[in-house]
């Protein structure tokens, strides 16, 4: 009997690891080095004696075993976050959600590079051609990330690291783990509000070695992009059984995002700003400024939200205005749904962060001390009427989809009491 079920339980695991191989084989991978599983062999079920002795094959390779036991460990020790999102939409203030976690590796746009390199005259109109470019190598570099494999950033670092150190890591000080020990030892262990520029100075260039021991140290990896357009465009991750890997969609309401890419980037949206100074639009606009953002907010939102088999507890959408409004409890769901804890020093960075400030940190174009509240409808205070119902009608559907209520006059666009902002609740996909 005894003999009959360890037979049973042994027959049943096997069965369960060639399940994943056979899964696994569907999956298309960006990876440079390719993954196998150790080879098991089942030709009779009842036959315990013949599943061990064929899956002990002596002639199997060691370091593809070294593989698949990574796997095993990595899937049970780590989580992988990625916070998509588009730039002004508030991603830098989610990312510091995660980089004020001690238990949490995180990287502030290490896809900044791959762009910087393989498109460097990239604008914000794109061909076929340069995104499929640009998210083959993505989505390469971002599992390597999360295998804490940092080296293979090196390739994108221009110039190219020398014995894997440089000082050229796009916002370096950006990332809590990237400026304490073991990478660097400027600042003392219990030193929790670091200055990005003061880290730069003083951490002196980033030794890429103890970046990624510092990344296997950690409990969690968690990355922020503006560079994938789409949730679909990750689904090759997602299904990659070497992750666990759960999207954060940040979402924000598209009048909101032009208005503050509209003070940002102002070389860029010069053309927008005489438009707004002078009520009239310019004839040579380029519209896919603003355009692109509803069509892949658009894009991802319907496929996130039709709840695709492949995306079950992998994805949440997350709304900018719903965070800022009330940031505390919002970021408690957000760790709910990655099954995290969310330790002290999350809860007071935001208590220190979100009440605004007349500090010049708060000023800064990238920066993450600001009155939270008041800031998430801030943008009808600097967009004319002509821009917002522009922006309306070419977004209509997505604003819908959000629930993002749409203004009809001048009047009612400054009238603050009256909130756009439906109370509609977005459920995590688990």
């Amino acid at each position: 009997m005894n003999s009959a079920m360890q037979c049973s339980w042994k027959a049943v695991i096997l069965l369960a690891l060639l399940s994943i191989a056979i899964q696994y084989t569907a999956i298309r991978t960006f990876t440079a080095k390719p993954f196998q599983m150790c080879p098991v062999t089942v030709s009779n079920p009842l036959n315990c004696g013949m599943l061990w002795q064929d899956a002990v094959d002596s002639s199997f390779d060691q370091r593809i075993c070294d593989d698949f036991l990574y796997f095993t460990s990595n899937v049970s020790r780590k989580t992988h976050v990625l916070i998509l999102a588009t730039t002004r939409s508030g991603s830098s203030f989610v990312g510091q959600l995660f980089n004020q976690h001690q238990d949490v590796f995180y990287l502030f746009e290490p896809l900044y590079h791959v762009q910087t390199t393989l498109l460097p005259r990239l604008s914000h109109s794109r061909t076929a051609g340069d995104t499929r470019v640009m998210l083959g190598a993505s989505r390469d570099l971002l599992r390597s990330l999360y295998d804490c494999d940092l080296y293979f950033l090196e390739s994108y670092i221009k110039p190219q690291p020398a014995n894997h150190s440089t000082d050229k890591l796009f916002r370096r000080g950006a990332s809590k783990a990237l400026c304490s020990l073991p990478v660097c030892d400027a600042f003392s262990p219990g030193e929790l509000n670091i200055d990005e520029g003061e880290c730069v100075k003083r951490c002196g260039g980033l030794n890429m070695t103890l970046a990624s021991d510092a990344c296997r140290e950690r409990r969690h990896v968690a990355i922020k992009t503006v560079r994938i357009p789409e949730v679909s465009d990750l689904r090759a991750l997602v299904e990659d059984p070497r992750l666990n890997l759960k999207v954060i969609q940040l979402v924000r309401d598209p009048r909101g995002i032009l208005a503050s890419r509209i003070e940002t980037f102002r070389d860029t949206y010069r053309l927008w700003r005489i438009w707004r100074a002078t009520g009239r639009r310019p004839y040579n606009m380029d519209l896919t400024q603003l355009t692109m953002v509803c069509e892949d907010f658009l894009g991802s939102v319907t496929t996130g939200l039709s709840r695709p088999p492949w995306l079950k507890g992998r994805y949440m959408l997350v709304r900018y205005e719903d965070l800022a409004r009330n940031p505390l409890q919002k970021t408690k769901e957000i760790y709910e749904y990655l099954g995290l804890i969310m330790d002290k020093n999350v809860g007071d960075w935001i208590q220190n962060n979100t009440r605004g400030s007349n500090d010049l940190s708060a000023k800064h174009k990238y920066g993450t001390v600001r009155d939270s509240a008041a800031n998430a409808e801030s943008w009808r205070l600097k967009l004319s009427y002509d821009m917002v119902d522009y922006t309306q009608t070419v977004c209509q559907q997505v604003l819908q989809e959000l629930g993002y209520k749409t203004v009809s006059s001048p009047e009612e666009l400054k009238n603050l009491s009256l909130t756009l902002i439906e109370d509609k609740t977005f459920l995590p996909f688990l």
